[in-house]
């Protein structure tokens, strides 16, 4: 993996991390080994041998793998600061930007390209704007489904102007591999 260490590495500090696939938090203590598997979104998902398991350590937390905020995130950030976000235009692209931040973190592509928002509105409100977003899972058992939502949640807020948000989970219709992008389903090798 480009710009991050194949090796075991110590967390300099205590981590709260999410389970993979659960969704379930879990603090890791200062000194626990582990591995650096993949970034996406700004996020690291981390291989813990002792656990026996994968987590996700928000890109905030870099510091206690000893590693940079990945690149993807410091762009987004970027992105989302230059945006004309006194607009219900500027919001609105602002805001689809961090959704293609937001992973699922068993599957490489980002919930945009996965096709699994369904919906988003931008709506305004006193002090700026309302995002109303509905989203769904390629599973409805899946586990990480209100870890997902909790991130897009948490990056729709980053954008300057967003005053309200809500994201809805939905099972209606179901999703299907059809709903991908070209470019997803080529990675997944559906093309």
């Amino acid at each position: 993996m480009p710009g991050y260490p194949q090796s075991i590495l110590s967390l300099s500090r205590d981590v709260v991390a999410m389970q993979i696939p659960s969704g379930e938090r879990i603090a890791l203590p200062s000194k626990t080994l582990v591995r650096i598997t993949q970034t996406l979104g700004g996020n690291f998902t981390v291989e813990v041998p002792s656990l026996g398991g994968l987590f996700r350590i928000e890109g905030k937390d870099a510091d206690a793998l000893g590693v940079e905020v990945p690149e993807e995130a410091k762009k987004a950030a970027e992105a989302t600061a230059s945006a004309d976000t006194s607009t219900a235009e500027g919001v609105e692209k602002a805001v689809w930007e961090q959704l293609k931040t937001v992973f699922d973190p068993e599957i490489p592509i980002n919930i945009v390209e996965l096709g699994l928002v369904y919906n988003m509105e931008v709506k305004p409100v006193p002090n700026g704007f309302r995002i109303e977003v509905k989203m769904t899972l390629t599973a409805p058992g899946c586990g990480m489904g209100a870890a997902i939502a909790d991130d897009a949640k948490r990056k729709i807020e980053s954008v300057p102007g967003v005053v309200e948000t809500d994201v809805e989970l939905v099972w209606e219709p179901v999703w299907g591999p059809n709903m991908m992008s070209e470019a997803a389903k080529l990675t997944l090798g559906f093309m």
